[in-house]
């Protein structure tokens, strides 16, 4: 029996440490390409005002200039007006979780033990104070997940400001950006790769703009609802919660939706019944009404492979992969369709169509003698 043996040449064995090589320094610059990511989607989201205000002889740099500082504005000024508020609600509901829980905990014993004669051993086998623990403390890493990354909460607002500044560079000249980075590409791939930054950027801007739309407009709703539903102490701070949660598409609603109705379910009554029925109508207002009308078919894939996308996001980045990683996955999305998919489409219609035409140009058979 004759032995194998496995060669490798020299330039092999070069692409492969060089491969190596840029592979752990990409894990070192993973904070930058975070960062890079992030400011991706932010350019791609201002990218349609920037051209507007262009059409009106604004010139672009200025234009970039006048857009961020609105933004900016706009979101100082909503932190000014109901942080302060929001961040002591959240607190407040933070201290009393713990008994809410508790009242949870009482209310699960109380059914089941219409329903069993062990109820009691089952829901004793819950720890109540481990369980609380163990949300806060979930909660917290998934958090800490998202900005370790920046080193803490200072690197966290510099990876922030870093992403604005690297943003506005991107769409002030965007041009330039996107010609220096084709031109490593053979033709005539580098005119595709060109051809394809718009549909790229207004798939990607469309998506994020219409999530953050869909957000405020149901965290304002939510918290009405709750302060007419007679939560007003928690109000401002469950409709924040359930805003920011809103961005995640999927588990968003869903993890917004559960701080409000542990806080009804300890108040009892017929709180609960509303509160539920509130989010029942908000989810099927958002899924029906707001998320066609403002997000539509941005991301142009099977909603179970952007549920993969949340998920691999939130597992690697946490809160922020899950934000930024969608409309990352809907730009990757597009430039599949429009480089492989539709020309492999158009390739087959052209196919069928000669083959349609060779077997009408046959004879017709005739029947033998």
């Amino acid at each position: 029996m004759s032995e194998q043996r496995i060669t490798i040449s020299l330039p092999n064995l070069l692409l492969i440490i060089a491969s190596s090589l840029l592979l752990v320094l990409l894990w070192q610059l993973r904070s930058l390409l975070v960062i890079l990511m992030i400011s991706v989607v932010l350019a791609a989201s201002i990218v349609p005002i920037v051209n507007w205000a262009q059409t009106m002889r604004v010139p672009r740099w200025l234009a970039v200039i006048m857009v961020y500082l609105t933004l900016i504005g706009g979101f100082s000024g909503t932190v000014v007006l109901i942080g302060p508020t929001a961040i002591e609600q959240i607190e407040l509901l933070l201290r009393q979780l713990p008994v809410y829980v508790e009242s949870l905990r009482t209310v699960a014993t109380n059914v089941l033990s219409r329903l069993s004669d062990d109820a009691p051993t089952l829901v004793g086998l819950v720890d109540t104070q481990s369980l609380t623990n163990w949300l806060i403390r979930s909660s917290q890493q998934l958090v800490l997940r998202s900005y370790s990354l920046t080193r803490g909460i200072l690197g966290g607002v510099f990876s922030l400001v870093l992403a604005l500044f690297i943003s506005g560079y991107m769409v002030a000249d965007s041009d330039t950006l996107i010609k220096s980075l084709v031109q490593f590409f053979p033709k005539p791939w580098d005119a595709r790769l060109a051809a394809q930054a718009a549909p790229i950027g207004q798939r990607m801007g469309s998506y994020i703009r219409g999530r953050v739309l869909v957000s405020g407009i149901l965290g304002i709703f939510i918290t009405t609802g709750l302060s007419i539903l007679g939560m007003p102490e928690f109000a401002l701070g469950l409709g924040a919660i359930a805003g920011v949660t809103n961005l995640i598409p999927f588990i968003g609603p869903v993890l917004g939706a559960v701080p409000a109705l542990i806080v009804a379910l300890a108040k009892g009554g017929w709180v609960l019944l509303w509160v539920l029925l509130l989010f029942v109508i908000i989810q099927n207002l958002e899924t029906y009404v707001l998320d066609p009308l403002l997000v539509g078919s941005s991301v142009g894939v099977h909603p179970l492979y952007q549920l993969l996308s949340v998920l691999g996001g939130v597992q690697v980045l946490g809160i922020i992969g899950a934000v930024i990683v969608p409309p990352w996955f809907a730009g990757v999305a597009a430039l599949i369709e429009n480089l492989y998919l539709k020309p492999k489409l158009r390739s087959e219609h052209r196919e069928a169509i000669d083959q349609a035409k060779n077997n009408s140009d046959l004879p017709p058979l005739t029947p033998s003698a």
